[in-house]
């Protein structure tokens, strides 16, 4: 393996070119340079980060070579913060996979967003959003990393947010559907401040577990986490090394919508279609599955003498993932909304990913969970970013986002149906397609680490995956429909401009392409790339649990297409070829109605969360109006008003009656005094002569008497 030299700077600008396009959008002005702009810049990234992939399919590393901008730059000199990039093969990966889809969702929005008046806002916010999502993945510390995540998270809720007028026709969820008395259905700007509020919970539980790391440890830098591992031992012996790893997995909990804080991405997808690609299937909801990348094997392998510590982390990142995506796979079992659909089943498969990190830290060899969470981002964000592109076209062209109202669609729009298929097929773990080997080896890992309940629950959710895959295909392209939502409106049946088409179509033809490459052991090398990344963290350390080589389980994988193929054929009977009609087995009453009305109030859980979080605090609010604030404060108000108007009265009283009659009565007898004494003033000096005679007489007769001479005479 040999370490090829690159420039520091390639990797700087895989995330400060989308930032450059970021300013672009306002500095160029309206029109096609502007457009242009967008898409340019966004690809320029995607090229540097193919140069740094190059090397690594080669099967060497990369060593970066500092020019014009060092790999690694000071920051917070004062605690000793540096800020640098990522070059390890599993980073290399990720980038490009974001960088990538990236582009090829900028150009697919040029014609998708054609015309719209916000486009100047639509290119700032997605550039924006590109260049925190490789900040997110480049970064070589918790904080800088923290800076990205909190930028896609402003992304999100300004794009989830985007037709922010809030037309009905913009709404997610049927208007006037309720759950336990709440509506469930939410206007654009209701839905981005849904997700600005629900991740915020997550990323509150993150900033304070990376916090604390850095008290414990005096650092934020992955490799200086690493390479002193005093911080990990002081953590166990308080008892914060589990607490504070899931503290940070909290951000990953919200970030990726897991249980519990799964309910904001159905509603997410109000946003257009091209966001819904892009940040809610394709990267932001995976910038968790990159924290608990980074964070896991810190925590294991800085405990490596004694891994059990931090066990109980890893089966809590594994259970959430596989309750996650079996609960998520119910849901979209039942609903009609295409696009909140394909959320469900995002939050599903990426609670796949979380199952595979998890259970790297349960198995005897922690790269292949690494690598198989690794494989199913790669997979799952290829097709399901086709997934969302046909669904832009399919809603735009039919006029109604109901796969209920769409049907026979199949020979009309050919090549969207063939990506739509590929991508399902998948979505669904069917051979060779890339998703197949992508979720065998996760559960292949469960069934190797002796996890048969977090194996079998998987397996469950894989049939509940192919059904609900292929019922979206019979409902959208299959079955005859007798008068086309979209017909008469403008939008002629017909496949989209190449513009709209090609990029979908190069999305299936790489979850092809990496479905073949599983058959030639892709698992392995992407497992040879998580041991190099982890190496690049332990430097000069040896891992006894670490290995880079995988087989094929054929037993587990069996079990596990035994479960897909059964979900695929219920999925082909009742919606592809229409033998049996589903009404006739949810009728209007009984076990089924029930558990069909359950799966499809999303399990109660978001009208709970309404009921307790925004309903209550809410119904508190006017309690406390009525009773507290106009009940209580208001009277004592009114009260302090009228005792301050009586006290008032009493003293304006007083004030009259008392004071204006001694003030008078004074003035009147200084009044009369002074007339007497103006009486004396005559201005004849022999009188004033008389009375000084006099005043002195009387002095001298009282000095006689007072002081007793008056005896000795």
């Amino acid at each position: 393996m040999t370490a090829v030299p690159i420039p520091s700077y390639f990797v700087w600008l895989i995330f400060l070119l989308p930032y450059a396009g970021t300013l672009a959008a306002p500095l160029t002005g309206r029109g096609r340079i502007r457009d242009v702009a967008a898409v340019l810049f966004s690809f320029l990234s995607a090229i540097f980060a193919l140069v740094l992939l190059v090397p690594v399919i080669e099967g060497n590393t990369i060593s970066l070579v500092n020019s014009l901008i060092p790999a690694s730059v000071p920051w917070i000199p004062e605690l000793g913060i540096s800020f640098g990039v990522l070059s390890d093969p599993y980073t290399v990966i990720i980038a490009n996979l974001v960088a990538w889809i990236s582009f090829l969702v900028m150009l697919y929005s040029v014609d998708y967003m054609k015309g719209d008046s916000g486009l100047t806002r639509y290119w700032f916010f997605m550039s924006f959003f590109i260049g925190s999502m490789q900040l997110i993945v480049l970064s070589n510390n918790l904080l800088s990393l923290f800076i990205g995540w909190e930028g896609v998270g402003l992304c999100s809720y300004a794009l989830i947010g985007y037709y922010y007028h809030d037309e009905k026709e913009n709404w997610v969820g049927t208007p006037g559907s309720k759950a336990l008395g709440m509506e469930q259905a939410y206007p654009p700007s209701h839905a981005g401040m849904k997700a600005f509020f629900m991740t915020r919970i997550g990323d509150m539980a993150m900033l304070a577990g990376i916090l604390i790391l850095f008290i414990y440890s005096g650092t934020f830098n992955y490799q200086q986490l690493a390479s002193s591992t005093g911080w990990a031992t002081s953590l166990a012996a308080g008892g914060l090394l589990v607490p504070v790893a899931l503290l940070i997995f909290g951000g990953a909990v919200g970030k990726s919508a897991q249980f519990p804080l799964q309910e904001w991405l159905p509603d997410a997808m109000a946003g257009p279609a091209p966001v819904s690609a892009l940040i809610h299937a394709a990267t932001m909801v995976n910038a968790g599955v990159v924290l608990v990348a980074r964070i896991g094997p810190i925590f294991y392998f800085a405990l490596q003498s004694n891994p059990a510590l931090i066990q109980p982390f890893f089966m809590v990142v594994a259970w959430i993932g596989a309750i996650t995506a079996f609960l998520a796979a119910t849901q979209a079992m039942v609903g009609f909304e295409l696009k909140k659909l394909l959320a469900y089943s995002t939050i599903s498969q990426i609670g796949y990913m979380m199952l595979g990190l998890g259970l790297a830290g349960l198995s005897t060899n922690f790269a292949e969970g690494l690598s198989a969470g690794l494989y199913q981002l790669l997979s799952h964000a290829i097709f399901k970013a086709a997934l969302f592109m046909t669904a832009g076209v399919l809603i735009h062209l039919t006029g109604t986002k109901y796969v209920n109202e769409m049907g026979g669609l199949k020979e009309k729009l050919k090549i969207t149906f063939a990506v739509f298929l590929i991508a399902a097929a998948s979505l669904s773990g069917i051979p060779p397609l890339s998703g197949f080997f992508a979720k065998d080896a996760i559960l292949a890992t469960a069934w190797g680490s002796g996890q048969y309940g977090l194996f079998l629950l998987g397996s469950a959710t894989a049939g509940l995956t192919a059904f609900y895959a292929f019922r979206m295909v019979g409902l959208v392209f299959y079955g005859v429909r007798e008068k086309h939502a979209g017909e008469g409106t403008g939008h002629e049946l017909k496949e989209p401009s190449p513009i709209s088409w090609i990029p979908y179509s190069v999305l299936a033809a790489g979850t092809v392409l990496i479905g073949v490459l599983g058959i030639f052991n892709f698992q392995g090398d992407l497992q040879g790339a998580s041991v190099a990344y982890i190496y690049s963290l332990f430097k000069g350390a040896s891992f006894s649990s670490l290995n880079s080589t995988s087989s094929f389980n054929f037993v587990s994988s069996g079990i596990t297409l035994a479960f897909a193929l059964t979900g695929l054929l219920l999925a082909v009977q009742l919606y592809v070829r229409r033998k049996t009609a589903p009404s006739a087995l949810v009728k209007e009453s009984g076990l089924a109605h029930g558990l069909y009305r359950f799966l499809e109030n999303r399990w109660y859980i978001n009208a709970i969360y309404y009921r307790v979080f925004v309903d209550a605090p809410l119904r508190a609010s006017y309690w406390t109006l009525d009773n507290f604030e106009l009940g209580v404060l208001q009277r004592v108000h009114g009260g302090g008003a009228n005792l301050a108007i009586g006290v008032s009265a009493v003293g304006n009283w007083f004030d009259r009656h008392v004071v204006d009659v001694a003030s008078d009565g004074f003035a009147r007898a200084g009044q009369g005094l002074s007339k007497v004494f103006r009486r004396l003033q005559t201005g004849i000096l022999e009188e004033y002569a008389l009375v000084f005679a006099i005043g002195l007489i009387l002095l001298l007769l009282f000095f006689l008497f007072v002081t007793g001479v008056y005896t000795a005479i």
